[in-house]
């Protein structure tokens, strides 16, 4: 029988009776700290691939929605006013007119429709986007009188339009064929000549006759050309975010990280906030 514990030994004693029974309890928490440790490494160990996996999904996702459904674009001239301004961001719905393969090998497509706006290609140099209204569709026969425009010998109305400028003889008159102006591609001079009938200029199959609103200071179809369909993109849905002093022609890399930086320091200033959220019509 063991000896009772007692005097100064007192703790020392009973210490001594509980350890063996602290050896297992000791071992245990061991073995419980082990577990935890490999836990923690096994969840930081899958914690990268899984990053990865997901941030690869996102940027797959966003490639699919800037490919064939929804893509950002910048009006960067003053050609669609009063409409679009120059510093208007957009939203342009790629699907509607079956732009991308996407749409137009499994979903019907809205059929292009005169009054239309579209962002298209530039005929000219198809790395170039353009903002124009749809004035002309196939087998329209198309003429302006003193800046009216006529669609099949019936006067179009255009509450949208904007003029500013005096009258002239070519934008004004359309089609002129007595003088090659200033502006106007040469090839499309020459192949204006072929498709004008009765002092009519008549829109052939799968293409489309486009102006801008601000009809005073547009480069339109007038100056270079039909549009193709396969060079239409979608059309504007809604302006995201609207910008004052916004200036065309700068689009070298420097000149984006400037205005990007300014924009960021200056946000609530320079951002019409009437415009902004604003659907496109």
């Amino acid at each position: 029988m063991p000896r009772p514990c007692g005097g100064i030994n007192q703790e020392k004693c009973r210490a001594g009776r509980r350890a063996p029974g602290a050896g297992v309890s000791g071992g245990e928490g061991k073995w419980s700290r082990r577990v935890s440790a490999d836990h923690v490494q096994h969840v930081h160990s899958s914690s990268w691939p899984e990053s990865l996996q997901w941030l690869l999904g996102i940027v797959v996702i966003a490639v699919f929605i800037v490919t064939f459904i929804v893509q950002a674009f910048q009006i960067p001239s003053e050609s669609m006013e009063n409409t679009l301004l120059t510093g208007d961001y957009l939203l342009v719905d790629k699907l509607h007119f079956g732009a991308s393969n996407f749409r137009g090998q499994l979903l019907p497509y809205g059929k292009v429709k005169r009054g239309d706006i579209v962002v298209f290609h530039y005929p000219l140099d198809p790395r170039l986007h353009f903002v124009k209204r749809v004035i002309g569709v196939p087998g329209d026969h198309i003429r302006l009188i003193n800046k009216q425009v006529y669609i099949n010998g019936a006067p179009m109305v255009e509450g949208y339009v904007h003029y500013f400028r005096p009258h002239d003889a070519f934008r004004d008159e359309f089609p002129r064929l007595d003088f090659l102006p200033s502006g106007l591609s040469g090839a499309w001079w020459q192949e204006m000549r072929k498709m004008v009938e009765d002092n009519q200029l008549i829109v052939p199959e799968g293409n489309y006759f486009v102006m801008g609103d601000n009809r005073d200071d547009s480069s339109d179809s007038r100056y270079w050309g039909f549009v193709p369909q396969e060079n239409i993109v979608g059309r504007p849905l809604v302006i995201y975010w609207s910008m004052r002093g916004q200036e065309a022609g700068n689009t070298t890399a420097n000149d984006k990280l400037t205005r990007f930086i300014y924009a960021m320091g200056h946000l609530m200033q320079i951002t019409r906030w009437d415009r902004t959220l604003r659907l496109v019509n």
